[in-house]
C-alpha cells in the first residue's frame, strides 16, 4: 500500500521548491532594485518580472492549502507560533504586489521613490522571514504535549535562525540577478552581471557559515544520511551546482546560470526535508511532542482524496506556469503597456 502520509510530505516539498525557484527570482529582484537609480533601468527591472510574479506566488499558495488539509495539527501550530512573523509577511507580500501596480501610475519622482522603497524593502523582509521560518524549524519550536506553542515572537529570533535568513537573502539576490542578466541587455544587463559575482560571493560565504553552524549545533539534521546514504549524491550535485554558477557566467551562457542556481535551491530544500523527516515541527521541550507527518496528518481518506485530486490539478498548475514563461520568454522591453 502507499504511504499516503509520505506521498504528501514529497508533495509539499515539491510546492515549496517550486515557490522557491519562482517566487525567488522575484523576491532577488525586488531586495537589488534600489540598486539602480534610473527610472528606465527600474522600470525594466519590475517588467522583468511583471507577467509572472503573481502566477509565482499561486504555489506559496498552494502550498499552504496543501499543508492545512494534509496536516492540520503542523499547520494550526506552526500559524499559531509564527502569528506575528506570518503577518509581516503578509504585510511584507501586499506591498510588494501594491508597488508594482502603482509604481508607475504617477510621474512624480517621490512617487516613484516611495513605491520604490516599498518594494525593495518589503522583499529583503520577506526573504529574510522565510529564512527565518526555515532556521526555527531546524532549532525546534517550544511545542507542549497540546501540540500549542509555548513560546513569543522573539523566541524566533535567535543567533541561527537570523543567519538563516541572511542566508535566504544572498541566495534570492543571486538567483534573481541571474535571472535579470537573462532577462535585460546593454548597460543593466553589464550591470546584473557584476550584481551576480557579489551576491555569489557573499552566498558562498554565508552558505559555508550556515553549514558549519548547522553540523556543529544540530548534527541531527544529518541522522537521516546514515539512513539514506543516496543523499551523498545530492550533496555533491548540490556543490557541482553551485560551482557551475561562476563557470557558466565566465562562458556568457546565462541559461546554464539560471539553471544552475534553480539546482541549487531545490537541492537545499531537499537536503533540508531529508534532514527533518519524518519531522514537520520538532518541539524543542520534549522529542515526543514532535509534530510528525504521522501524527499530525489528516485521515487516510482524506489524504488518498486529496492525493487523486492533486494527481489531477498538478498538470494544469504546471501546463500554466509553463505557458506564461514561454509566451514572456525573451529580453525585456519597454512600451505603453509596461510598469
Amino acid at each position: 500500500m502507499l504511504d499516503l502520509n509520505l506521498i504528501w510530505f514529497f508533495l509539499l516539498g515539491v510546492l515549496l521548491i517550486g515557490y522557491a525557484i519562482l517566487d525567488g527570482f522575484d523576491l532577488g529582484v525586488g531586495a537589488l532594485h534600489l540598486f539602480t537609480k534610473g527610472d528606465l533601468e527600474r522600470r525594466t527591472m519590475l517588467n522583468a518580472i511583471g507577467p509572472v510574479w503573481d502566477g509565482n506566488e499561486v504555489w506559496l499558495v498552494t502550498a499552504g492549502g496543501a499543508l492545512f488539509a494534509a496536516f492540520p495539527h503542523a499547520y494550526a501550530t506552526a500559524f499559531s507560533g509564527f502569528y506575528l512573523a506570518f503577518m509581516a509577511l503578509l504585510f511584507a507580500l501586499i506591498f510588494r504586489a501594491v508597488a508594482i501596480e502603482v509604481r508607475s501610475k504617477e510621474p512624480m519622482p517621490w512617487w516613484r521613490q516611495m513605491w520604490d522603497v516599498a518594494f525593495s524593502v518589503a522583499s529583503i523582509v520577506a526573504s529574510v522571514l522565510y529564512g527565518v521560518a526555515v532556521g526555527n524549524l531546524v532549532v525546534g519550536l517550544p511545542i507542549g504535549a497540546d501540540m500549542e506553542y509555548e513560546g513569543g515572537f522573539f523566541n524566533l529570533l535567535t543567533p541561527y535562525t537570523i543567519c538563516v535568513g541572511l542566508f535566504a537573502l544572498s541566495l534570492f539576490m543571486m538567483h534573481g540577478s541571474i535571472y535579470l542578466y537573462l532577462k535585460t541587455e546593454g548597460e543593466l544587463q553589464e550591470k546584473a552581471k557584476r550584481w551576480i559575482y557579489k551576491t555569489f560571493a557573499l552566498f558562498l560565504c554565508l552558505y559555508v557559515t550556515t553549514t558549519v553552524y548547522t553540523l556543529v549545533v544540530f548534527p541531527h539534521m544529518i541522522e537521516n544520511f546514515k539512513t539514506f546514504p543516496w543523499v551523498w549524491v545530492i550533496v555533491a550535485l548540490n556543490v557541482l551546482a553551485i560551482a557551475n554558477i561562476p563557470r557558466a557566467l565566465h562562458k556568457s551562457l546565462p541559461i546554464r546560470a539560471f539553471v544552475s542556481s534553480c539546482c541549487v535551491i531545490a537541492a537545499l530544500f531537499f537536503l533540508f526535508g531529508i534532514g527533518v523527516y519524518p519531522n514537520l515541527i520538532v518541539s524543542s521541550i520534549r522529542p515526543e511532542y514532535n509534530l510528525t507527518i504521522y501524527n499530525a496528518a489528516s485521515s487516510q481518506r482524506t489524504l488518498g482524496i486529496m492525493f487523486v485530486i492533486a494527481l489531477m490539478g498538478m498538470p494544469f498548475v504546471i501546463a500554466y506556469t509553463a505557458s506564461i514563461y514561454w509566451v514572456f520568454r525573451g529580453k525585456v522591453k519597454i512600451d505603453k503597456f509596461s510598469y
